[in-house]
């Protein structure tokens, strides 16, 4: 696997289309579901992901015990989409495996026994779903996990029955939001069982007008039926995002906000987590747009992650207070736009 990080890449439709998500919900067989385990059977099922994991051979994890990790480093592991905020209050016996390059990750315990996860730049949803099977299929030959001929994969929340299958896309959609399009559109897929939640997914907001478009039926559906409705549905919004964003894009007014936004990008020296999401979704549509060049969709990615706060301070190898790391994050960002 390379370490090149999924975040740091785009890929297919990456202009609108950041990445792709598919995660399985499973549970092993005669063991109580996280809500009702102790401490030592939550230790006990981490183990034996541990175990099973080591027999694959090619493969290089990391494992990590979520209770011996400072709120920092789990804060981090949200901001780069590797775990749910949940999880990020690092119970004890919980655990992390995570692939080098970070497109693999499998929570232990946390709604469910696992949380399987694959993570790909842009669209690729069979992609990503024939790898997330891969590992489904492996851990379940090992581990064995709970499934019923009539209700499918067991899971703690009966909303997860059937496959247990979350399928989502991570949209960048500033000329919908512009528009005021995306409340609408929201209604519309709910009906066509998708749901559109923020940045961090359920009972998050949006942030620089990054959405997360993702399947709500899990029951009497098949797994290539609810990838091909969300694929659908994306396909889409991706012509109509395209087509405001050109709309848009010929307006001086628009084009004033996206040089604008750059202009402060690139000589603030102090700058907050939100004026920075809502000037580099500016700046990101400028060069979706090729009104801005000097700067790839590559870096601007990267820099989407490596900007937020528990990522900054860590690289910065402290705590900073709010001001110091809005410096750390201007200093941050003008040097990522000093080509430009």
């Amino acid at each position: 696997m390379s370490n090149t990080k999924w975040y740091q890449r785009s890929g297919n439709q990456g202009d609108v289309v950041i990445s792709t998500r598919i995660r399985l919900a499973r549970n092993l067989q005669r063991m109580p579901f996280p809500a009702a385990m102790t401490v030592e059977q939550k230790k006990a099922v981490a183990d034996q992901l541990f175990e099973v994991l080591l027999e694959r051979e090619g493969e290089s994890f990391s494992h990590i015990r979520m209770n011996t990790l400072d709120e920092l480093q789990a804060l981090s592991l949200v901001e780069r989409h590797l775990i749910s905020p949940e999880f990020a209050r690092r119970g004890e016996g919980e655990a992390l495996v995570l692939s080098a390059d970070e497109s693999v990750s499998i929570m232990s315990c946390e709604e469910d026994h696992l949380r399987i996860q694959v993570m790909r730049s842009g669209l690729d949803l069979d992609g990503a779903f024939q790898e997330a099977d891969c590992w489904d299929t492996y851990l379940d030959n090992r581990l064995h996990f709970a499934f019923d001929e009539r209700l499918g994969y067991l899971t703690q929340c009966p909303s997860n029955l059937g496959t247990g299958m979350r399928a989502s896309l991570m949209l960048h959609l500033p000329a919908l939001q512009e528009k005021g399009i995306v409340q609408q559109l929201s209604a519309t897929v709910s009906k066509l069982g998708l749901t559109i939640r923020g940045l961090y997914g359920e009972g998050s907001g949006s942030k620089g007008a990054i959405y997360q478009l993702s399947n709500q039926v899990t029951l009497g559906i098949t797994e290539a039926e609810a990838i091909e409705n969300l694929k659908g549905i994306a396909e889409q919004i991706i012509k109509e995002e395209r087509h405001h964003r050109q709309e848009l894009g010929e307006t001086l007014a628009a084009q004033d906000r996206i040089f604008r936004s750059l202009g402060i990008l690139k000589h603030a020296r102090l700058l907050s987590g939100k004026e920075f999401m809502s000037l580099i979704s500016q700046v990101r549509m400028g060069v979706s747009l090729q009104l801005i060049e000097g700067v790839t969709l590559d870096q601007l990615g990267a820099l989407l992650v490596d900007a937020q706060a528990a990522t900054l301070s860590l690289a910065n190898g402290d705590s900073p207070d709010a001001a110091k790391r809005d410096a750390l994050r201007a200093e941050l960002v003008r040097e990522c736009l000093k080509g430009v």
